[in-house]
C-alpha cells in the first residue's frame, strides 16, 4: 500500500467522516472516496465498511492506519535527527489557539522564538472541546482546553502536553452584592442571572455542575463565545459568568471569586499530532510554550 493511503486511513480515523477528511484536507469528498476506493483495491482486504449513511475503518483499516501513523511519526523522526546534525532548528510553527490562552502564552514566546529563528504563526480559534483535535491537520501545535483532564475529548490518540491549569471562577462587577464574600457557594451563584456559553464549551460544565449542586436550573440570558465580551456584559451588569482567573485581566469592572463547593479548574493542552511533534523546529516551541505555561501559575 501507498504511503498516501496510509495517510488517508490515518486522517479518516482521526477525523471520522469522508466529509471532515476532505474538508481538513483541501479534496472533495468524491476524491476521498475514490482513493479509499483504489487504497482497498491495492491492500485486497476490506479496509471500511459502511456505517449508517458513512463508512468506518475495519480492523485491517484501523492496522493501516496505524502504520501510517508510524510511518509519518518516523519521517518526522528523521527529519528532526538530520535537521540537529545540521544545527537546524528554524522556520515557522503554526498554532491554533483558543483567544484567551493566546493572550496568556504567546506574548511570552514570541520574542524567545524569534531570537532563535522560529516564526510563529498563530490562528485565534474559538471551538467546542472535542473540535480542537481535527485542527492538527492544518497546524502544528493546537492549544486547546479540558476540564477532564490533560487529554481533551476528541484528542485520544495525539500528543496532549499539559501546559497549564487554570483555576475557574465566578466573575461579577464590581459593585456586586456577591462581591464581598472570598468565596461564593453553588446554592448562591445559581440565584443568579448568568452570562453562559455554547453547550459543549468547557465553562459550561461548570455551570451546569453548579446547577446540580445546587439542584435547580440556572437563568442564562445570554451565551456567547468570547471571553472580553462576557467581562463587558458581566461588568455592565448583575449577571455572573465562569472565567478563568489566569486569563481575565485585571480591572475592568469585573471581579473574580472562588467556587465553594464546586471543583473548577481547566487544563491548558497543547494538542499534536505525534508525527509533527517530532520535528525540530515543533519542539523548540513547544518547550518555549511549556515553559511560558508553568511561568503563568
Amino acid at each position: 500500500m501507498e504511503p498516501q493511503h496510509l495517510a488517508l486511513l490515518r486522517d479518516l480515523a482521526l477525523h471520522g467522516t469522508v466529509t471532515a477528511v476532505a474538508a481538513a484536507t483541501c479534496r472533495t469528498p468524491s476524491a476521498v472516496s475514490q482513493q479509499l476506493k483504489v487504497a482497498q483495491r491495492r491492500a485486497g482486504v476490506a479496509l471500511v465498511e459502511p456505517d449508517g449513511r458513512g463508512l468506518r475503518l475495519t480492523a485491517a483499516g484501523r492496522l493501516a492506519a496505524e502504520l501510517g501513523q508510524e510511518v509519518e511519526v518516523a519521517l518526522a523522526r528523521a527529519a528532526a535527527r538530520w535537521d540537529a546534525y545540521r544545527g537546524a532548528s528554524t522556520g515557522a510553527v503554526r498554532v491554533a489557539a483558543f483567544p484567551s490562552a493566546a493572550a496568556l502564552l504567546l506574548p511570552r514566546v514570541l520574542g524567545e522564538l524569534a531570537a532563535v529563528g522560529v516564526e510563529v504563526v498563530c490562528d485565534d480559534v474559538d471551538v467546542a472541546e472535542r473540535e480542537y483535535a481535527a485542527l492538527v491537520t492544518t497546524h502544528d501545535i493546537v492549544i486547546a482546553h479540558s476540564l477532564d483532564g490533560p487529554t481533551p475529548r476528541g484528542a485520544e490518540g495525539l500528543r496532549c502536553v499539559p501546559l497549564a491549569r487554570e483555576p475557574l471562577d465566578l466573575a461579577m462587577a464590581a459593585g456586586h452584592r456577591l462581591a464581598v464574600r472570598p468565596s461564593v457557594t453553588a446554592v448562591e451563584a445559581a440565584g443568579e442571572t448568568w452570562v453562559g456559553v455554547p453547550s459543549g464549551y468547557p465553562f459550561d460544565a461548570v455551570a451546569r455542575a453548579v446547577a446540580a449542586k445546587a439542584g435547580r436550573g440556572l437563568r442564562v440570558a445570554q451565551r456567547v463565545r468570547d471571553n472580553r465580551l462576557v467581562e463587558a456584559l458581566v461588568a455592565a451588569s448583575d449577571h455572573v459568568a465562569v472565567l478563568g482567573r489566569l486569563t481575565t485581566p485585571s480591572g475592568g469592572g469585573v471581579v473574580l471569586r472562588p467556587l465553594a463547593d464546586v471543583p473548577a479548574t481547566r487544563h491548558v493542552v497543547a494538542v499534536l499530532r505525534p508525527d509533527r511533534a517530532e520535528r525540530l523546529v515543533v519542539a523548540t516551541a513547544l518547550d518555549a510554550l511549556r515553559r511560558a505555561g508553568a511561568a503563568a501559575q
